[in-house]
């Protein structure tokens, strides 16, 4: 499987801004505010992208892939972005598109908002983001300010970003399937996405997630883990409690859940 080397390098801590501010986010979307570059490389490479450097265990998707766009459109890391439009192609189905829309509509910075809406559009057969196709309606933005208009007129336009909000050229970002996971070995790697597999890329597949790693969960401590409703996380650990009930120790569901869950710790 290929890796790819090198380092991504910060000027500086991401921050989610918006107008000069940090942005006052609901409690049940906030992302964390801090990263530190490391950590960037580590949670993306732990939700699938190959990049050389140990993943984080069970990074929450849609936190990532945010801070991924923040840093690959305002920084103009092509790297990063490229990488992260393979990711987001192969793994569209499984992403929670009404968490990205609420965190791409929170933030202050027209670019990273054009290219989500850039994005939602290219994958317009996903009904699920239509509300994000809409969040931005300025002008066409330039992926790269300058030399894109001889770019696009030597090489033609990369077809992902066709009519959309943003301009780039077919040479720019390369979409290599080997620079991903796919599917299946991500399932193995991230319990949450394979729970979204399962149910659905809902609130509900992370609480699940959530709580057969650590059962013992409070619905509010829930709700703030994977940025749901107080509401979802009460019904979720109901529902919990009530099929850990059902199970005895022996049970051939507990076994092939321990199995699972161990083989996605190698």
């Amino acid at each position: 499987m290929l890796a790819l080397t090198g380092q991504i390098m910060f000027a500086r801590r991401l921050l989610i801004f918006g107008g000069g501010s940090v942005m006052a986010f609901s409690r049940a979307f906030a992302p964390s505010p801090l990263i530190q570059p490391d950590e960037l490389t580590s949670r993306m490479v732990g939700i699938g992208m190959n990049f050389a450097a140990p993943p984080v265990p069970e990074p929450n998707i849609e936190d990532t892939i945010l801070f991924a766009s923040i840093e690959g459109i305002e920084k103009y890391d092509l790297r990063v972005l490229a990488v992260l439009l393979t990711w987001f192609g192969i793994h569209a189905a499984w992403v929670n598109a009404d968490r990205l829309t609420k965190l791409v509509a929170a933030q202050g910075l027209p670019r990273v908002r054009a290219f989500w809406s850039a994005v939602a559009r290219w994958q317009k057969r996903e009904r699920r983001f239509a509300r994000l196709a809409s969040l931005y309606v300025e002008p066409r933005l330039d992926l790269i300010e300058r030399g894109t208009e001889f770019q696009v007129k030597r090489h033609g336009e990369d077809s992902r970003f066709e009519g959309s909000a943003i301009r780039v050229a077919a040479n720019v970002l390369r979409d290599r399937v080997a620079d991903v996971l796919q599917p299946v070995d991500l399932a193995r790697r991230h319990h949450a996405y394979r729970c979204r597999v399962m149910v659905g890329p809902s609130y509900r597949a992370d609480m699940w997630a959530a709580l057969e790693e650590e059962p013992t969960l409070s619905a509010a401590a829930l709700a703030r883990r994977t940025y749901g409703s107080f509401a979802t996380a009460w019904h979720v650990r109901r529902d919990f409690a009530l099929l850990s009930r059902t199970l005895s120790p022996g049970s051939k569901l507990l076994r092939t859940h321990r199995s699972k869950h161990i083989e996605s710790q190698e």
